[in-house]
């Protein structure tokens, strides 16, 4: 079979990885009302309640591979060991690792004003507000790019499928799993943007944010099409199903205190729902 070029792959790659820009100018919308804004962010954590359920299912199948391999003869049991660590090491890394990194790069919170004293002017008040703002600010920036993040370590996975198809001339199934993720990445621009609520981010944040998102797509058709390693895929879809994982929890939290607890429901439910069809697309073409 004649495999597309290398070229045409990169090329390919990045297109099903721009497609997460579609979402993320959302974020600039000042329009969005409390309501809105959870529903939307609820819908977020719907698709990344999909993401986590796709991506530990593809780290299963190959842990399980190696096992039936051990089971037939032709792989040894240190190996299906060994795989079967590295995805619970790498889910370990995505979630613990995760928290612990935000909780060492979180800034301490800013120092009382106003000394001891239990009166504060209203010159002390409104700096108060400001410094919490400006902290709830930092926090769901933060929030959005660990998302980003992690949405990014699970599209280098989905790259590396592009480009070992296609460089063994699975030409067909290669086109199916592009338009595919293509798709399927233009709902992640709401998981990354959804939790941000009322804040919003800079033109270049949203820039960054796609980059990390969406450029590993592109990456990943580049090292597929040159390396078919099942090891390096589990560890990017173990991490990144750790990190999906933490995430999500962490914007649970966030919109509990804003109410609409029913309406949250129905949209992650949506979320989840678009998350399955769009991947319904890539399973018809037998990725």
């Amino acid at each position: 079979m004649l495999a597309m070029s290398f070229g045409e792959t990169v090329l390919l790659g990045a297109l099903a990885g721009s497609t997460i820009f579609l979402g993320l100018p959302f974020a600039r919308l000042r329009l969005l009302g409390t309501k809105t804004r959870v529903g939307l962010a609820m819908f977020a954590v719907g698709v990344l309640a999909f993401l986590f359920v796709d991506v530990m299912s593809h780290g299963f199948e190959i842990v399980e591979d190696a096992v039936n391999a051990y089971k037939n003869g032709t792989h040894s049991f240190g190996h299906a060991v060994w795989l079967a660590a590295l995805l619970g090491l790498g889910f370990a890394a995505g979630s613990a690792g995760l928290a612990v990194a935000e909780a060492r790069l979180r800034p301490s919170p800013p120092p009382p004003i106003g000394g001891a004293s239990s009166e504060l002017t209203a010159e002390d008040a409104r700096a108060l507000e400001e410094q919490a703002a400006a902290h709830a600010r930092a926090r769901a920036l933060r929030t959005g790019m660990t998302i980003a993040a992690a949405v990014g370590l699970h599209n280098f996975a989905e790259g590396l499928a592009i480009g070992v198809s296609a460089s063994t001339g699975e030409i067909s199934l290669a086109t199916v799993l592009i338009v595919g993720f293509a798709l399927h990445n233009a709902t992640e621009g709401f998981g990354i943007v959804g939790p941000l609520g009322s804040v919003q981010p800079s033109w270049g944040w949203v820039i960054v944010a796609g980059l990390i998102g969406g450029g590993p797509t592109f990456l990943g058709s580049m090292v597929g099409y040159s390396v078919n390693s099942p090891t390096l895929e589990l560890l990017f879809y173990a991490v990144s199903g750790g990190a999906i994982l933490y995430v999500i929890g962490e914007v649970w939290n966030a919109m509990r205190r804003f109410g609409y607890r029913e309406l949250g429901l129905w949209l992650l439910a949506l979320g989840f729902f678009v998350g399955i069809a769009t991947d319904l697309i890539v399973a018809y073409g037998g990725g």
